[in-house]
């Protein structure tokens, strides 16, 4: 479950603290780790239907992980990470998920269910970036994100179990504050 946990963090941060060149790139880390944030959740297509996932390593290079939904999201990714100053490279690992016409109309009817107005994950909807991620792949859903709290994950699970066409639910939700850093 930890590793799940891992995983699912949007930011996964290593720091060498070895010799003076290491120090000094330590030490913009920080800045390079808000920058690719920045850029990564201000993506014109970056919405709740992907999930994108980096880390930045002591070398500068950063690596891209996720899945998304258009082939465009996973090129804007890596071209908008390049232009940061400090970045040495990008491994672009993002997944874009298959083109299926059952898939999307799976992620409306799981939208619908989750944040629908009547629902009480409608606040959610109302972030720029909802903070709940929904991941289908060939029918199988996946939870992603931060809920406020454990009653807002469970019924953010619970919605999703009930929408009819899934083949599987996965809830990797993780609770505000209680992220690993």
């Amino acid at each position: 479950m930890y590793q799940k946990v891992v995983r699912s963090l949007v930011v996964v941060l290593f720091l060498g603290l070895v010799g003076t060149a290491q120090n000094a790139l330590a030490q913009t880390n920080p800045r390079i780790v808000r920058e690719v944030r920045h850029e990564l959740v201000t993506l014109p297509y970056y919405g709740v239907f992907d999930w994108l996932t980096y880390q930045v390593q002591n070398d500068g290079t950063v690596v891209l992980s996720g899945q998304v939904v258009r082939p465009s999201t996973k090129s804007d990714a890596e071209h908008e990470v390049k232009n940061i100053d400090g970045v040495r490279g990008v491994v672009n690992q993002i997944e874009v998920l298959p083109n299926s016409p059952s898939d999307d109309r799976l992620r409306v009817a799981l939208y619908r269910s989750i944040y629908g107005f009547n629902s009480p994950l409608f606040r959610y909807a109302t972030q720029s970036v909802p903070s709940i991620h929904i991941i289908v792949k060939r029918g199988h859903v996946t939870l992603k994100g931060v809920a406020a709290n454990k009653g807002d994950a469970q019924l953010a699970y619970m919605r999703a179990r009930g929408v009819f066409g899934s083949f599987s639910v996965s809830n990797e939700l993780v609770i505000e504050g209680q992220e690993p850093r």
